[in-house]
């Protein structure tokens, strides 16, 4: 039998680097817009500048949002932390099914983990809403496929 602990520990590492990956990434592309926007200099075209300088404007506000959704999600996975374990499908539920394995644990998706493929997927993804509060022995149908719930840990 798997060590279903060893695991979700395996996956929450995964998914904390891949988090603290959008983080940094978001962070500085931040720091590049801000930047560019302060490098621009006025020259005599003003529309140019001016444009220049909303747009700057703009990617840095998108990459904020980006920024703010991948903090919250850290916090969340902190909160969750590997340890807890299920008896139902819940956040920081590890859920075994007939047709794969999900990690109740933010969208980071596919997780190659040496030979085997996991799913990290949140609560309020589609399938992540057919498994919450799904237990051991329930089913559900996704994409006209019947999975069976074999354990969640």
């Amino acid at each position: 039998m798997q060590d279903y602990k060893q695991l979700k520990t395996r996956l929450f590492r995964y998914c904390l680097n891949a988090i603290q990956q959008r983080i940094d990434t978001a962070q500085e592309a931040i720091d590049a817009a801000t930047a560019a926007a302060n490098e621009e200099t006025k020259s005599s075209a003003g529309d140019k500048y001016e444009t220049t300088r909303a747009m700057m404007h703009l990617e840095r506000e998108k990459n904020e949002v980006q920024l703010a959704k991948a903090l919250q999600l850290k916090q969340e996975m902190l909160a969750i932390g590997p340890d807890k374990v299920c008896e139902k499908g819940e956040a920081g539920g590890l859920v075994v099914t007939d047709q794969g394995v999900y990690y109740l644990a933010g969208g980071i998706g596919k997780i190659q983990l040496e030979e085997s493929l996991y799913y990290s997927i949140a609560l309020d993804a589609p399938i992540g809403a057919l498994l919450k509060g799904k237990t051991p022995g329930d089913e559900f149908s996704f994409q006209g496929k019947t999975f069976r719930i074999e354990l969640i840990y």
